[in-house]
């Protein structure tokens, strides 16, 4: 990859994505950061995410969000229609970070993920 410019979709206060951009500059990476609860327009954006990965990867099944939903809307993220109603209503449900690099969506920042941006060599 020559293009070193991307997208990170996150939380402040997530510290996997303050870690995710503290390697990505580090590594010489152009990121725009955009909070996801206050700048990102989701209603563009989900049905983009969807298409380039499973909807189901960006549920975060292990947030404080997840564990308050009432139980019908837990169920109601196992169709495409639920999960993007849910996670629109509810931003913080969406596991982070969310990278865009080009029209690759990538989520979280795990081993996979980095090496699919070319990191040499596993930050963790």
């Amino acid at each position: 990859m020559t293009d070193k410019s991307l997208t990170l979709y996150g939380i402040k206060t997530c510290a996997t994505c303050r870690k995710a951009l503290a390697e990505l500059e580090a590594d010489g990476w152009a990121v725009t950061w955009v909070d996801i609860r206050k700048d990102a327009d989701l209603n563009a954006k989900l049905p983009h995410w969807f298409d380039q990965t499973a909807y189901e990867r960006l549920i975060n099944k292990a947030s404080m969000t997840w564990r308050n939903l009432d139980e019908a809307s837990k169920k109601a993220v196992v169709s495409h229609a639920g999960a993007l109603a849910i996670l629109k209503a509810n931003p913080t449900l969406i596991k982070r970070p969310v990278i865009e690099h080009g029209q690759a969506v990538y989520v979280g920042w795990s081993k996979d993920v980095r090496a699919a941006l070319g990191f040499a060599r596993d930050h963790s």
